[in-house]
């Protein structure tokens, strides 16, 4: 690619930035280098950049490839040294490696990577662009939590299309900027990362709700009762860990807009940065995009009015880390004549474990007295319960169908159910087709942004107990001043320049 004067002037104005540990986006950069996908024709691929490669990035990269709708041109991460980030690097043949040995990805041998065309590699998304911005029709960006932001802003600010891995942002702040942005760019494409929306549930919930079999829902029981990475650490997590860092980790970079920088920790990199209510959204930010994207889109539910801490996990609970095991309650109000106000109750923890009321509940035979009991059934795996004044449904989470229960019930009235299509582009391949023009995203920002709000309410309510009381209209907490702050807390300096994008 031959290089033009101002991108060139541009270029190192951002490196110069970048070496100095500020940034200050000027309107040049902002304004070169927004090459569309539009107009592509059927056989021509997406060049995709993927910024967070690691993990779940490396996970999302592979699905994306297998489409066969994209090539991958650039790779950016903060650890290109990192055990996590070899498997990306060696696919895409970024050189120097280190010698692929057990000790490096696992402890047993692990087969070579399928390679594909090679890739240029960065650790920062700022240089990143300012060198490709010209060659990358669309963004994946798997970073932590607090990260999504900035990366994403810029590259919608270049008019690339985005795909953002859930939660779309780390605070309700940031989730409205991103919304707004992609709102004034509607010929670009975003989608987060809920791959269950792309799912059976999402094309059953959608029928069965234009059909009106799904209606009038007063209340919803979500619940993920799986260990999670930070459990037992809370009571005794009194500050934040400092560890030596290791070569090849760019932490300066890591922090991103996070206004408190704090040092390097395994605690925190690559994998245990979702513990902290600085960096990560918990159980539920994690979950909740999984279990109840469905029903937060298809009954409109909005935005709440309070979201109340029934239970978080006693007197020990830190301020840094979530709680072992939680209940949030979020009252919505009523939306529509089969819309009535609605309460979701969200349940984590171990031992925190809702139930499905007895009425609802299949009859239990004792094999030996051959007596039928029929009491509540303990939910164990995760998923969610819509009770309505007619019709009660059991799913599980990601792209697992409804139940009308209890089964009887359903038997009943089976042969009246629509029917739903069950051959569908998956998320990875609908966010690609859509950039090409061929389908519509399934979960773009006007879909998960205000889904991601509830969860950044959800996370608030988390970490200061309580109630909350929410004023949808002007969207602030009126009765916790330090909660309202969280809202939208201000960026660290070098990095506010996203925030004016």
């Amino acid at each position: 690619m031959q290089n033009s004067p101002s991108s060139i002037s541009r270029r190192g104005f951002l490196k110069s930035s970048v070496a100095v540990g500020a940034l200050t986006i000027l309107p040049s950069y902002i304004a070169l280098g927004n090459k569309s996908a539009s107009g592509l024709g059927p056989n021509d691929k997406i060049n995709l950049a993927v910024i967070g490669i690691g993990n779940q990035g490396n996970r999302d990269r592979l699905s994306l490839l297998n489409s066969g709708l994209c090539n991958v041109v650039a790779l950016c991460d903060i650890d290109l040294e990192g055990r996590h980030t070899l498997a990306a690097r060696y696919a895409h043949q970024i050189t120097p490696l280190p010698p692929l040995e057990p000790s490096a990805v696992g402890e047993t041998p692990q087969p070579q990577p399928k390679t594909y065309a090679q890739a240029q590699a960065f650790t920062d998304f700022r240089v990143m662009f300012d060198q490709m911005a010209d060659e990358i029709d669309a963004v994946l960006i798997a970073t932590p939590d607090h990260s999504h932001f900035a990366a994403t802003m810029l590259a919608l600010s270049l008019g690339k299309h985005v795909y953002v891995e859930k939660p779309l942002a780390h605070t309700f702040g940031q989730t409205e900027r991103l919304m707004r942005m992609a709102a004034k760019n509607p010929n670009l494409v975003t989608q987060m990362g809920n791959q269950g929306h792309s799912g059976a549930n999402y094309f059953q919930f959608k029928a069965w709700r234009e059909a009106g079999i799904i209606k009038d829902i007063t209340r919803i029981t979500a619940h993920m009762n799986n260990p999670r990475r930070w459990h037992g650490w809370g009571s005794s997590t009194t500050a934040y860990p400092s560890e030596p860092l290791p070569a090849g980790v760019d932490w300066e970079q890591w922090m991103d807009t996070v206004a408190q920088a704090h040092p390097y920790s395994k605690k925190l990199h690559p994998q245990e940065w979702r513990s902290w209510y600085d960096y990560g959204s918990g159980c539920f930010g994690d979950w909740g995009p999984h279990i109840l994207d469905t029903c937060h889109r298809f009954l409109e539910l909005g935005l709440p009015t309070t979201v109340t801490a029934i239970h978080r996990d006693g007197v020990n609970h830190s301020d840094l880390i979530y709680p072992d095991d939680s209940t949030i309650r979020f009252n919505f109000p009523e939306r529509g004549p089969d819309l009535p106000a609605c309460e979701v109750s969200w349940y984590d923890g171990v031992n925190n474990k809702p139930q499905l009321e007895a009425e609802f509940s299949e009859p239990v035979t004792n094999k030996e007295t051959g007596e039928v009991t029929h009491g509540p059934t303990t939910l164990n795996k995760p998923g969610k319960v819509l009770y309505g004044k007619e019709l009660t449904f059991q799913g599980g989470h990601h792209g697992e169908p409804l139940q009308i229960v209890p089964r009887e019930k359903y038997k009943a009235m089976r042969d009246e159910l629509p029917k739903f299509s069950q051959k569908n582009s998956n998320h990875y391949a609908n966010f690609l087709l859509a950039c090409k023009g061929e389908e519509t995203a399934r979960s773009p920002f006007s879909v998960s942004g205000p889904l991601t709000q509830v969860f950044n309410l959800g996370v608030l309510s988390q970490r200061f107990g309580g109630e909350l009381e929410f004023d949808i209209n002007s969207k602030q907490i009126t009765n916790n001043k330090a909660a309202n702050t969280l809202l939208d807390p201000a960026p660290r300096k070098g990095w506010e320049e996203f925030y004016r994008l």
